[in-house]
């Protein structure tokens, strides 16, 4: 028997902790998503996929519950340090089509340059399972603000999560920051 998720929904957190997990947790906290026993998938958006808005998903959670995610994470101890996480979505206009979902994290990006990373890597990948030849130059159309990999309209989006290390103290303090796409039955 598979399972094919019907609906996914995107979320994001930071958390900062003494322990590198104990700041993961929190960004878990942050994000809703805490109560979850978490599995991680690759990165295919199933086609008919629905996105749902945060709300909505968070709502449908049950504590202990198996979910599958697709998650970008990033951790640092380090002072002044700029953490990012971001998932991207390229969705193709034929909804009969699966998608795909790209994992970013980094450090040292602003938001604006990790979502643009997001997009693209979630465009490009789509395109390489399809077995399709991508230029990203000719791809973009930058009136329309869309992606067209052989031929077809893919619309792209990304939801990114950066934070800055800014607790310096004694006792060294972790910072996670993550952003997760969640599937929903």
């Amino acid at each position: 028997m598979s399972y094919v998720p019907a609906k996914v929904f995107f979320t994001s957190g930071w958390g900062v902790h003494r322990n590198e997990l104990g700041s993961f947790e929190k960004a878990l906290c942050e994000a809703g998503i805490q109560s979850q026993n978490l599995v991680y998938v690759s990165s295919i958006l199933p086609p008919h996929c629905k996105i749902v808005d945060l709300e909505y998903g968070l709502k449908k959670l049950e504590p202990g519950a198996i979910t599958h995610c697709v998650m970008a994470r990033v951790s640092t101890n380090e002072h002044g340090r700029i953490a990012g996480a971001a998932i991207g979505v390229a969705e193709p206009a034929d909804r009969d089509r699966y998608g795909y979902l790209s994992e970013v994290h980094k450090y040292g990006v602003d938001e604006e340059e990790i979502t643009e990373e997001a997009e693209d890597l979630a465009a490009e990948f789509l395109a390489a399972s399809l077995g399709l030849h991508f230029d990203e130059d000719k791809a973009w159309n930058e009136k329309r603000e869309e992606w067209r990999i052989a031929g077809q309209i893919v619309n792209t989006q990304a939801f990114p999560c950066v934070h800055t290390h800014k607790r310096k103290c004694e006792n060294t303090k972790w910072l996670t920051v993550l952003s997760a796409a969640v599937f929903l039955a």
